[in-house]
């Protein structure tokens, strides 16, 4: 075993690209999207104004959304087709039109249309661009309604009770600064690491055959194939494990991610999704013996678990073959563990099933040891 650790040792020290990929691209990639997202939500994105009335009023709704943390009037234009290709060409993310005699009408109460409209080509901007330009056109006409109430001699009590006849307390259970940061770097970053995993376990496999090295490998364990597997994923895991754990610290740590569920149970998965992540690229070579074919599935396999996390989309929600489909990625039962037991402190009795299937992902090398061995004894590299 001593004589397998070192061997493994030596290829890792002597190959660049695996310190490359275990450890220097995975604490970039954790650095990059916490450092992108820092500030927790988009701010100051460009939105213009068409002002076609030019009054007091409009101008005090132009000051009011400019006001507002998600967005900034960058620009006024003379007309809509203006605003349109400004849009069209990216410069802003939505604009307001404010229609002719728009103060007029309010004052004498004919209801004028002021308009909005917002590209929806980024679902994050267009969401947040949509909800402040509605809370916009929502409190103008209300403050349209005050001053007439005012003018009828009704007190700040019935104004209040007409206007708001129900006051919402919202609660964001878990986040409450509603940080995007929050909710996307836990999964991205896992989610790439996992990547790295898959690929880097199946390259060192593929590479043992590729340079004609692997019958060197098995006589090393003294022809016992389990033992070289074992001992070689040692060392890639022993590895991961502190690339995890320096990542979950610095997350949970250093940036303060809410973790209610306790540090001891982010041990726990991180350990857990490391031995799932290798075991499935093991099982995926085992299946499919050749460096490019498996390296392609694997590249593909992590590729979809972005969407069948069910962070953006949920899965309840998708088909229902889907729903089926999901067991199958490691990452989704990485997301539930965390979602459930980590981010909102629920027992681990919830996600039992989850557990398991991680565990399972760990063991599946055990279904095709025996095609390994052959495949690695008795098949030469396939370009």
């Amino acid at each position: 075993m001593l004589s397998l650790i070192r061997r493994e040792i030596h290829i890792l020290l002597h190959h660049p690209i695996y310190m490359i990929c275990m450890v220097i691209l995975p604490l970039f990639t954790m650095l990059f999207f916490t450092s992108v997202m820092s500030e927790g939500q988009p701010l100051d994105m460009p939105i213009g104004i068409v002002d076609l009335d030019n009054s007091s009023t409009t101008r005090k709704l132009t000051r009011m959304i400019d006001s507002f943390q998600s967005s900034r009037v960058v620009a006024h234009y003379a007309s809509m087709e203006e605003a349109r290709h400004a849009m069209q060409k990216n410069e802003i993310y939505g604009f307001l039109l404010f229609p002719e005699k728009m103060t007029q009408d309010l004052l004498s109460a004919r209801q004028p249309k002021m308009s909005f409209y917002y590209t929806n080509t980024s679902l994050t901007a267009g969401a947040l661009i949509f909800k402040e330009m509605k809370t916009l056109c929502t409190l103008g006409s209300a403050a349209v309604g005050k001053a007439t109430m005012q003018a009828k001699g009704y007190t700040n009590e019935q104004i209040q009770a007409f206007l708001q006849p129900i006051a919402l307390d919202t609660h964001n259970v878990g986040n409450p600064w509603v940080n995007y940061n929050i909710y996307l770097s836990t999964m991205l970053v896992p989610a790439i690491l996992m990547l790295f995993i898959f690929l880097v376990t199946i390259y060192s496999l593929g590479t043992e055959i590729k340079f004609n090295t692997h019958k060197e490998w098995i006589e090393t364990a003294g022809g016992d194939f389990g033992l070289a597997l074992f001992c070689k994923l040692c060392v890639h895991t022993c590895i991961w494990i502190v690339v995890t754990y320096i990542i979950t610290f610095y997350m949970f740590g250093v940036l303060h991610f809410p973790a209610p569920g306790g540090f001891w149970r982010l041990a726990m998965l991180g350990v857990l999704t490391v031995l799932a992540a290798q075991g499935f690229a093991v099982f995926l070579f085992g299946l499919i013996p050749s460096l490019r074919m498996a390296l392609s599935i694997g590249a593909l396999w992590s590729v979809l678990s972005f969407s069948m996390v069910g962070s953006a989309f949920p899965i309840f929600a998708m088909d229902a073959p889907l729903h089926t489909l999901a067991w199958l990625f490691p990452l989704r039962h990485y997301y539930l563990v965390y979602q459930l037991c980590i981010f909102n402190d629920y027992p681990l009795h919830d996600v039992i099933p989850n557990i398991i299937a991680l565990l399972c992902f760990a063991f599946l090398p055990i279904l095709i040891i025996k095609k390994m061995k052959k495949a690695f004894l008795e098949f030469g590299y396939q370009p």
